[in-house]
């Protein structure tokens, strides 16, 4: 467990590198608490001027955090245990937003969950050629957390709006369009760059050194088209465009009924919370923003959606979920309004 994540000392840095590539490198409790411990201590320490973050492996930056852990706790009616994992991630991705250093993610793989909660709220986040960006929780009966509710209606347009509703993959391109990546900077060169960062170069001045045009990918070329059909403020609404614009026959025609179709995938519960996230996120801080995600996964791990959507997609594998309830006119707005309601006593504690 301990090699789950290592740390180490390289010149000026603080390297932190995720290593459970046979997992796609998926963060545990044990990885949030370890990788807070040290960042507490690099803070402080006048030798370490810039931290970077990477992973091992290919395939994955890090998929998430370890879903099915959770899942077997939450179905074992240990649901505190299962709540105290996201009262130390929300911390962590608030330790990060503030961390006083520059703090670097090299991110060459795939990026969703947890990942991006220790990534994209660094001060410096690096594209690679496999970068591949996504928030799917609407997939599983979850909901975009790790600080989504502040970083997606950060993005451009209506783009978070899509990004929350569809869990589509934003590549290199598209990731450094949208604000989620910093630079692009090719997969080949990462280990001249790391090499760089170890020095006493600026941050800023290195990676401008290396980064080269992002260009522009599929989903910033319909940015006209995503900024107008998600711009409304149910899902319903959100819906009825797309398959307004399926049915002109114009040349946005099939990706909004193949859009429309995805969504409708989705749980409603789940859906109708994203969008919440995302339009009320636009005027809250920070730290605001991590307490009511903790107010909502305090519910929802109380819930049925997100077993439900766990057993379909990673369990059971059958991609059949059924979800509870199963159509978006059932999710009432007092359901999503109690999700966002104070804990009291049981709220977030943050420094």
């Amino acid at each position: 467990m301990t090699d789950d994540i290592l740390f180490e000392l390289r010149g000026a840095a603080g390297l932190i590198t995720l290593n459970r590539p046979q997992a796609l490198n998926a963060v545990t409790h044990a990885m949030v608490c370890r990788l807070r411990a040290q960042l507490d201590g690099w803070g402080t320490d006048p030798a370490i001027t810039r931290v970077v973050i990477q992973a091992t492996g290919e395939r994955a930056f890090s998929a998430g955090g370890d879903i099915r852990a959770l899942y077997d706790l939450g179905r074992a009616g240990r649901h505190g245990e299962a709540l105290q994992f996201w009262r130390d991630e929300y911390p962590l991705n608030v330790a990060i937003k503030n961390f006083r250093k520059p703090y670097v993610a090299l991110i060459d793989g795939l990026g969703m969950g947890g990942g991006v909660g220790v990534s994209v709220h660094g001060s410096h986040r690096v594209a690679g050629d496999r970068f591949q960006f996504a928030m799917p929780e609407v997939g599983i009966g979850f909901f975009p957390d790790v600080g989504a509710t502040w970083f997606l209606p950060r993005m451009p347009g209506e783009t978070g709006t899509y990004c929350a509703l569809t869990g589509e993959r934003f590549g290199s391109a598209d990731g450094t369009a949208a604000g989620l990546a910093t630079h692009r900077i090719p997969s080949a060169r990462f280990a001249a760059l790391l090499d760089g960062l170890t020095g006493t170069v600026s941050v800023d001045a290195l990676l401008a050194a290396f980064a080269e045009p992002a260009g522009e990918g599929p989903i910033s070329a319909r940015r006209d088209a995503i900024d107008r059909l998600f711009a409304g403020d149910r899902v319903e609404d959100i819906l009825a465009a797309l398959e307004r614009e399926a049915a002109s026959g114009g040349a946005d025609a099939a990706w909004a009924a193949q859009t429309a179709a995805t969504i409708r995938a989705k749980s409603p519960l789940s859906l109708k919370l994203a969008l919440a996230q995302v339009r009320r996120g636009q005027a809250w801080d920070f730290e605001t923003c991590m307490r009511t995600e903790f107010r909502i996964v305090s519910r929802v791990i109380h819930g049925h959606d997100f077993y439900e959507g766990v057993r379909a997609v990673i369990v059971d594998k059958d991609n059949r979920p059924r979800w509870r309830p199963a159509a978006l006119a059932e999710v009432s707005e007092a359901e999503v309004e109690r999700h966002f309601a104070p804990l009291g006593a049981g709220e977030l504690v943050l420094p």
